[in-house]
């Protein structure tokens, strides 16, 4: 049986589309499996992973808040996620959880009990004044000391699907947040939650995966993959680009990887690639040019994650990508289109 971990999530509605695709690059195409299935599936899947690529943001608001997978990423990994449980016990009543502590006879010094909220399919779930009982409930049997400020061990319990979750919990820091007084800026450059979603989108299992953006203007993306682990060089012919995203990446301590080079010029091999299409209201590529940049891309890697303002298809399938999951990024009455490619 393979061990189940539960991450909440949260994202404004505009945002809901980004998060699902990360979602699904991160989790499979399906992530939130009835319990009854988790014994049988290494990662989980249900109808929600094949629903429209292009859901519609009141169609996004149905969604689970949570996921349930036995794939295991860092709670700070996404700018979605808000808490990841490890479960070590499960039960149908809070009384059986305390019992699977007692006969466990768990025990910690400094602890904390939070209540993990999930919404989406139990309308039976306590309100807030239950769901602080609960944490006392739980915390009575655990062997210890509680600590509510700075605690050394957190512990989360959640109700999911009739049944009651408890295990270790992990918080999302929000370390990426320190990104946006990065010292130099670009307005037309993708917010710092969307290169988070973007890197990840682009590389959801880092171990040896080697990845370029072949067009990083001030290093946006470079910095958010970076940070995580992520085996990521950039370029930009834009020697003004270049030496921003070197200020930006020596900023945060994170290796200059990045060269002056036009795309189309570039040489090696790699297995990803983010690529995202120059955006300019005085200066709009023509279709050319965007072809040019696209089988530049493909020449470099066999997957990648497209950003662009406008759709492009027809170009990215000219330039030999076919189109696996989409989605689109809004922030008021603009959008940007995302596309992983292989």
């Amino acid at each position: 049986m393979h061990k189940m971990l539960l991450y909440t999530y949260a994202c404004h509605e505009d945002e809901a589309p980004l998060c699902q695709l990360e979602l699904r690059s991160l989790f499979g195409g399906g992530y939130a499996a009835p319990l009854a299935q988790y014994a049988d599936a290494s990662s989980i899947t249900t109808p929600n992973g094949a629903r429209d690529r292009e859901a519609s943001n009141s169609d996004s608001a149905n969604y689970r808040n949570y996921v349930l997978s036995s794939i295991s990423i860092d709670a700070s990994r996404s700018p979605f996620i808000k808490q990841k449980l490890a479960v070590m016990f499960s039960g149908d009543s809070i009384q059986a959880i305390t019992a699977s502590i007692r006969g466990q006879e768990l025990q910690s010094e400094l602890f904390k009990v939070v209540y993990v909220e999930t919404t989406g399919d139990d309308l039976t779930a306590p309100d807030y004044s239950g769901q602080r009982a609960v944490e006392r409930e739980i915390g009575a049997v655990i062997r210890g000391k509680a600590e509510m400020r700075k605690p050394k061990r957190l512990f989360g319990i959640a109700y999911v699907q009739g049944q009651w979750l408890f295990g270790e919990c992990e918080t999302n820091q929000a370390m990426w947040l320190k990104h946006n007084m990065k010292p130099q800026h670009y307005s037309t450059a993708l917010s710092t939650r969307m290169a988070r979603a973007v890197a990840n989108i682009t590389v959801p299992s880092p171990a040896g995966v080697k990845a370029i953006d072949p067009c990083c203007g001030i290093g946006t993306v470079l910095v958010e993959a970076l940070s995580m682990g992520i085996d990521m060089v950039g370029s930009d012919s834009n020697p003004l680009a270049v030496r921003g995203a070197r200020i930006n990446l020596a900023h945060f301590g994170l290796p200059a990887a990045v060269a002056i080079q036009d795309m189309r010029t570039l040489t090696g091999s790699y297995d990803a690639a983010v690529l995202d299409m120059p955006y300019n209201l005085c200066s709009v590529l023509s279709t050319e040019e965007q072809l040019a940049m696209l089988e530049s891309t493909r020449r470099l890697a066999g997957r990648a994650v497209i950003i662009s303002t406008e759709v492009i298809d027809s170009q990215i399938v000219q330039a030999g990508f076919q189109i696996l999951d989409r989605c689109v990024a809004r922030k008021g009455s603009f959008c940007r289109h995302v596309l992983v490619c292989v």
